[in-house]
This record gives structure tokens, C-alpha cells and sequence, in this order.
């Protein structure tokens, strides 16, 4: 065979592996980590606070590295670090910076949460807060998620008037609804039974003899003639 066949046979090789991972790549999702929906969270002063973190990766983990760090405008720090050394094994704290934190992580049921509490708060705890994860399965490969932690002195009240508004307006229309269509049918069930009474009254009446009365339609008593 031709060297220009086997260049044809390799180029089409590798055109279909190529074309292969394509396909594959969406069902293989790498390392990925999760801090929730809430990208801030709202603690009162002196009160405890869980930080959310999962992670996820469709290739499995082996020694999995995860930190937290926390920084703000002046500070930078490591909070908590440690291993997971596999999917049947809990997370394993390392190093741990700061009394107040517990680590709330579990690898049971897949949920692969390496969650901290945050004990006692202070107003200086104000600040990002960052969940960092490493998979060495994965080639080393990292991923990291930030929320923001806002410590205040008592949390405000929602207004929810215009809600309770809003809610009033549609239960006011929906039961007015409701009215016009039983007032509907009592209409016209009262409708309907004064047709009937009326058919019956028509009925009766064209059957009566009303020749005593004398009135339209009567029947003429015959007099026999009078005798000369």
C-alpha cells in the first residue's frame, strides 16, 4: 500500500478520535465546586454561620485537597485546610487557624460537603470567604467558589406590605369570579323554573271550560225557542 493511503487511513483516525471526544466531552464533566446561589450571606453579631462548599467531579477523587481562605481589603489568611482521601472516606482537617471553625463536610450519601461553621461571630469576619478544591485524579486539576459574608448588628425586617397587597388584589378578583358564576347559575336555574311554571299555567288554562265566566272563548250554553 501507497504512503498516501496510510496517511489517509491515519488522518481519518484521528479525525474520528477527534470527533469522538467531542461527543464525549459533555458527558465528562471535570472538577467543579459549589458555594450555593447566594453569592452574599447576612450573620447578626455573635451568632454561629455555616459557610456552604460541594464539589462534584464525574472523573472521582483520590487525596482531594480542599482550603478555605478567607480576605478583605487588609487581610489574607488561610482558615482550614485538608484531605479527602477518597468517596468512601470522610473530610480530614490538617491545619485549622481559628477555634471558631468546625468543618461540617461529609462524603456520605455523595454529597461530598466540605462545609465550616463559624462560631462567635465579630464584625471583623466581614469579608470574602473562598472554598478551594484540588483533585490529583484529575491531573492536579483546581476549581474555587467565593461568598461574601456580611456581619451586622441585627438583621432588617422585610417589608412584604406590597406582597400582602398584591395577594389581597388576586383573592379579591379570584372571589369575585366565584360570585359571578354562582350568581350565574342561580339566574339561570330561576329562569328556567319560571319557563316551566309558565309552560304548566298555559297548559292548564287551555283545558278549563269557562262557559260560567262568560269569558272569550267559552263555550255557548244552547236555550231551546220559545214557544208562541
Amino acid at each position: 500500500m501507497s504512503r498516501a493511503g496510510d496517511r489517509g487511513k491515519t488522518l481519518a483516525r484521528w479525525l474520528g478520535t477527534g470527533l469522538l471526544g467531542l461527543f464525549l466531552l459533555p458527558m465528562s464533566l471535570p472538577l467543579e465546586v459549589s458555594v450555593g446561589k447566594a453569592t452574599t450571606i447576612y450573620a447578626i453579631n455573635g451568632s454561629a454561620i455555616l459557610l456552604p462548599c460541594t464539589f462534584s467531579s464525574c472523573f472521582g477523587f483520590e487525596n482531594l485537597y480542599f482550603r478555605w481562605s478567607y480576605n478583605n481589603t487588609e487581610t489574607h489568611r488561610i482558615l482550614i485546610d485538608g484531605i479527602v482521601k477518597n468517596e468512601k472516606s470522610d473530610p480530614k482537617v490538617k491545619v485549622k487557624s481559628d477555634d471558631r471553625i468546625t468543618l461540617e463536610g461529609s462524603t456520605k450519601e455523595k454529597m461530598n460537603n466540605i462545609s465550616i461553621l463559624l462560631s462567635d461571630l465579630e464584625f471583623s469576619d466581614t469579608g470574602k470567604y473562598t472554598c478551594f478544591v484540588r483533585n490529583p485524579k484529575e491531573k492536579d486539576l483546581n476549581s474555587s467558589a467565593t461568598i461574601f459574608l456580611q456581619v451586622v448588628d441585627k438583621l432588617e425586617e422585610v417589608d412584604n406590605t406590597v406582597t400582602l397587597i398584591i395577594l389581597a388584589v388576586v383573592g379579591g378578583v379570584i372571589g369575585l369570579l366565584v360570585c359571578i358564576l354562582l350568581l350565574k347559575k342561580l339566574i339561570t336555574f330561576i329562569l328556567k323554573k319560571t319557563r316551566e311554571k309558565k309552560k304548566e299555567c298555559l297548559v292548564s288554562s287551555s283545558g278549563n271550560d269557562n262557559t260560567e265566566n262568560g269569558l272569550p272563548g267559552s263555550k255557548a250554553e244552547e236555550k231551546p225557542p220559545t214557544k208562541v
